[in-house]
């Protein structure tokens, strides 16, 4: 109980930055020059002053911008994120249709980048100064040097055209007609490519994060005492330093939760993936004021929800936590 009272507290306390964020983003938005209508017009290829105007009336961009904010947030109390102008449909419905691509991918790329980054890691750590060591650390800066979009295109080029092993881009084969277990299968070969390139960037973190805190563990009083009683090795490893030594590592992976969904813009650009991050740049781009700001309302959601769930895996990982709260 004590450990959700502190985590409920420091998502209430989230809530202002969320407001603060959403009204920052309207304001900077109005700063670039046009409008959603002029984006429509550009589309239609053209239209006349008329036209302009009532698009502008009917769309609530004939006011001025801290009167649509001021309408935008009283919406926002009856969670109505608005209506799409160039989807023509309500944002909600717009963003329910591409979160769940979004949701998979940064699930599965956080899993893989946290498993095996702490892994790796843990076995850098173990021969610290060889050259496992060494050859372990070099592919982490290998790994965090190189921009995502070029592991990306790589992979589209080695594993797509050159031995086909994957397809190339898409969340899954169009047309296919396959169902349940088929359709799983169809899914999950076509999300290993982005899933891949995503976790990579972060895999580096994780695994000097980790290399860094389980050398720090090691030399710890507890960990000495269990070698002198003659504790096997991976037994310390395992039962004594890694938890400590979790505790950095899952603080770095609730922090880039929001690092992680702007990297999904870029991975659903290269792969073609209709999620929320591709929904983002085609938004910026057409000038879709409400879609944009629905976005950014549940991306920030999803981080605040994220590092909820991390402050309950902090305090369980080390009960002092919860003890302070």
């Amino acid at each position: 109980m004590t450990i959700l009272l502190l985590a409920l507290r420091r998502l209430a306390a989230s809530l202002p930055t969320l407001l603060i964020i959403l009204a920052g983003l309207f304001l900077l938005l109005q700063l670039a020059p046009g409008d959603t209508v002029d984006a429509m017009m550009a589309q239609m290829g053209g239209g006349d002053p008329a036209t302009a105007t009532e698009l502008r009336r009917y769309y609530g961009l004939d006011v001025s911008a801290l009167v649509q904010l001021g309408r935008y947030m009283l919406r926002l109390v009856r969670l109505d994120l608005g209506q799409s102008a160039i989807y023509g449909k309500p944002v909600a419905t717009v963003i329910a249709e591409r979160l769940p691509v979004t949701l998979l991918l940064m699930g599965l790329s956080l899993s893989l980048a946290f498993a095996c980054g702490a892994a790796l890691g843990i076995a850098a750590a173990r021969r610290a100064g060889l050259w496992p060591d060494t050859l372990i650390s070099t592919l982490g800066l290998v790994f965090y040097a190189v921009p995502s979009f070029w592991f990306g295109l790589m992979g589209i080029v080695v594993f797509a055209i050159q031995l086909g092993w994957l397809p190339a881009g898409g969340f899954e084969e169009v047309g296919s007609g396959v169902t349940g277990a088929g359709r799983s299968l169809d899914i999950a070969r076509h999300l290993v490519l982005p899933v891949v390139t995503l976790a990579l960037i972060f895999l580096a973190t994780y695994l000097r994060v980790m290399r860094a805190s389980m050398l720090q563990v090691m030399d710890l009083d507890f960990v000495r005492t269990a070698r002198a009683k003659g504790v096997a090795e991976t037994t310390i490893v395992v039962r004594h330093a890694l938890r400590n030594a979790l505790l950095p590592v899952v603080t770095i992976a609730g922090l880039q939760a929001g690092t992680m969904l702007g990297g999904s813009v870029v991975v659903e650009s290269v792969f073609a993936l209709p999620g929320l991050g591709r929904l983002a740049y085609e938004s910026v781009v057409q000038r879709d004021l409400n879609t944009l700001l629905g976005i950014v309302f549940v991306s920030a959601l999803l981080v605040i929800v994220v590092n909820f769930l991390v402050d309950l895996l902090y305090a369980r990982l080390d009960p002092r936590i919860a003890a302070e709260g």
